[in-house]
This record gives C-alpha cells, sequence and structure tokens, in this order.
C-alpha cells in the first residue's frame, strides 16, 4: 500500500474488495453470527407495528435527528414533533429542524426509489444527497478543495486529518466499484453484513459529494439491508450508536485509510448493527405494549375510543386539531373539542399551548422515544 499523506488527495484508494480475507477472522465470524440473529429478530418484530407512517415519525424520525447530530446539527425533540403534526408548517421551522426534515424525506424517498431499482446505484445515491442537501448539484467537481478537518470541540481544531480523493472520473470509476461490490453476489459472495460494514468505510473515503456524506453514507446502509431481505424497513437506529461511541467511529475509519486495519473497522460496525438492532427491538416492544395498555384504558374509559383511534393517536408523539379533526372524521369544532376534553380527561393526550397554538401531546409515546 502507498504510504498515507493525509495533505494530499487519496486517489490510490484501494478498490473493493479488499485485501483482508474477513470472513476467516474467527471474531468477525462470531460477532457476525450475533449481528445476524439480533437483526433477524428487528426485521420480524417491525411488523408488529400497524403502519408504516408510525415508523416515519417515531423511529425513523430519532434515526434522522441522531444522524444530523453527528453531522454536529441539533435540535429538539419537541421542535421536530411540532413540525412533522402538520406538514404545512415544516416550512416555518428551524433551520436544524429542516435538516433533520430533509433526511427523513432523503430516507424514505430512497427507500421508495429502492423499490423500482431494486439495487444500490448511483442514480440512487445522487438522489439521496440532493434530497439531503436541497441542491441539483452532483459528483464533485474535481476543482474542489475538499479537506476534512478536525472539529472545533477536538484536540488540534482545524488540523486536517483526511484528503479525498479528487477528479471526477476517478470518483466515478470507485463508485461503480463500490455498487458493482454491493450488488454482485455472484462475483463476490461475501456476506450482505460484512459488505456494508466495507462500503460504509468505502463511501465515506470516496467523499464523492461537496457535504452530506456522512448522512448520504447512513441511509446507504439502512438501503442495502432491506434490498438484501435483511431489513423490512429502514428503521435501524444505527446512528445512535455512532454517537455513543463516536471518537471510535472515527479512529477506525483512519486506521484502514493509513494502516489497512479492515477488521477492527468490522468488528465495530457489526457490533454496532447488534446493539442498534437490541435497541430498535426495545423501542417497537414498548410502543406496542403501550399501544396495547392505552386502547384498553382507552375503551373502558370512552365509549367511542377503538383500535382505529388509537393507532392514529400513536403515529406521531404530538398532533394538532385539525389531525384530530381528521382522525374523528368531523368538521364541527364543538364536535372536536369534545372529543379533546375526553382524551384530555382520560390523560391519553396532554395539551400544550405554543404561543397562539395548542399541541396535543401523547405522553407515553415521547417517554419512549426519549427514554
Amino acid at each position: 500500500m502507498e504510504a498515507f499523506d493525509r495533505n494530499k488527495p487519496f486517489n490510490h484508494l484501494p478498490l473493493l474488495p479488499p485485501g483482508t480475507p474477513l470472513e476467516n477472522d474467527p471474531q468477525v465470524l462470531k460477532k457476525l453470527v450475533t449481528a445476524s440473529r439480533a437483526l433477524a429478530t428487528v426485521n420480524s418484530n417491525v411488523l408488529r407495528l400497524p403502519n408504516p407512517l408510525m415508523l416515519v415519525n417515531t423511529i425513523g424520525l430519532q434515526e434522522a435527528k441522531t444522524s444530523t447530530a453527528i453531522e454536529n446539527i441539533f435540535t429538539t425533540e419537541a421542535e421536530l414533533y411540532k413540525a412533522i403534526s402538520d406538514t404545512t408548517k415544516e416550512e416555518v421551522a428551524n433551520a436544524a429542524t429542516k435538516e433533520v426534515l430533509k433526511y427523513r424525506e432523503a430516507l424514505w424517498n430512497g427507500y421508495n426509489q429502492l423499490q423500482l431499482a431494486n439495487e444500490i446505484n448511483l442514480e440512487l445515491l445522487i438522489t439521496i444527497f440532493q434530497k439531503i442537501k436541497n441542491t441539483n448539484a452532483g459528483i464533485r467537481p474535481t476543482q474542489a478543495q475538499v479537506v476534512i478537518k478536525r472539529g472545533d470541540s477536538e484536540f488540534r481544531p482545524g488540523e486536517v486529518v483526511y484528503t479525498p480523493p479528487r477528479g471526477e472520473q476517478l470518483l466515478l470509476t470507485l463508485l461503480n466499484n463500490l455498487n458493482e461490490y454491493l450488488n454482485d453476489d455472484v462475483k463476490d459472495t461475501t456476506d450482505p453484513l460484512i459488505k456494508m460494514c466495507v462500503a460504509h468505510y468505502q463511501f465515506e473515503a470516496i467523499h464523492p459529494f461537496q457535504d452530506g456524506n456522512g448522512r448520504t453514507g447512513r441511509i446507504m446502509n439502512l438501503l442495502y439491508l432491506i434490498n438484501k431481505g435483511l431489513l423490512a424497513r429502514p428503521v435501524l437506529y444505527l446512528s445512535k450508536y455512532i454517537i455513543q461511541n463516536k471518537e471510535d467511529y472515527y479512529y477506525r475509519l483512519g486506521a484502514v485509510t493509513s494502516r489497512g486495519e479492515w477488521i477492527p473497522w468490522v468488528l465495530y460496525m457489526l457490533d454496532a448493527i447488534e446493539k442498534t438492532s437490541m435497541l430498535t427491538n426495545s423501542l417497537i416492544n414498548e410502543i406496542v405494549q403501550q399501544m396495547s395498555a392505552t386502547l384498553e384504558h382507552g375503551k373502558a374509559k370512552i365509549k367511542w375510543y377503538d383500535k382505529e383511534v388509537n393507532e392514529a393517536i400513536f403515529s406521531q408523539p404530538y398532533c394538532r386539531f385539525k389531525a384530530i379533526s381528521t382522525i374523528m372524521q368531523t368538521t364541527s369544532r364543538t364536535t372536536v373539542t369534545k372529543y379533546m376534553s375526553e382524551l384530555e380527561k382520560a390523560k391519553i393526550l396532554t395539551p400544550k399551548r405554543d404561543g397562539k397554538e395548542v399541541f396535543y401531546v401523547n405522553d407515553d409515546l415521547v417517554r419512549i422515544l426519549e427514554g
């Protein structure tokens, strides 16, 4: 391997597959078994939730929030919940909240596009990036002097830690190689989970876009697992593990680049899949159990309360008066006010005033998501 110089474009980034025989390593094999088992449990557990909207506005939203936090873009749960409670209000959300909502849109847009393409390809990756950054730009141009620097809060802030490859044709060659590695299971029979780990490093090392590469790469992870039938919906909460182990994440990435240390990186990512699967399973179980308890309580306290209303109330943490009107299929403000009063009295929803607006909060769902 040519000597690595962080101040020079890494134009000699090796093509995939890696030269290291990853599946022959005993530690990797052991971790692969436990990670695969945990992921399989998530895949069956996801189907217990009654509708996809619930995933978009609960687990999927948490993934979007944490993924953007890795890029030092922070917002609060309350701001997010208020924004998604009425899509017409998203345009007035603060800048950080808008970034999270764009991530969520990119995730689900990519999911829908994958159903048509049935593979990870360049068009899909560019679309994800464009949604995240709200841009029409594509692969970064040759003249773009992109470098990766330490953050302001880190030791030696502003220091260059990595200079990605430069040259549009080189980037296209590397991306085409990456896509072939992911999609051709005849030419390369490596287990899909190991391929995902390898591909995530490779995408971040290529760094094909001016910005938004981290978020695009994390969405690529989820879509690849879906494409291989290992995940039914894009709800694996990988970003929480990464942000909790952020120093290790960047250290392991750098070790592959500078020293070709693939095995510690793969072990890190497989552990992320295993621990994240356990977390996601816990969230799903708690949501399903709480839905059941709330349905039983609601039916005992309110004569019109039923399964459909219960599912709607659990589709997002905050809802507005208009949403309740839609759920109850009535335009009468008097009737809706009566319904809201009964839901409040039963402690199923709690009113929360924000200026002139009132939001109705599912405190039990918020507790689970923020726990």
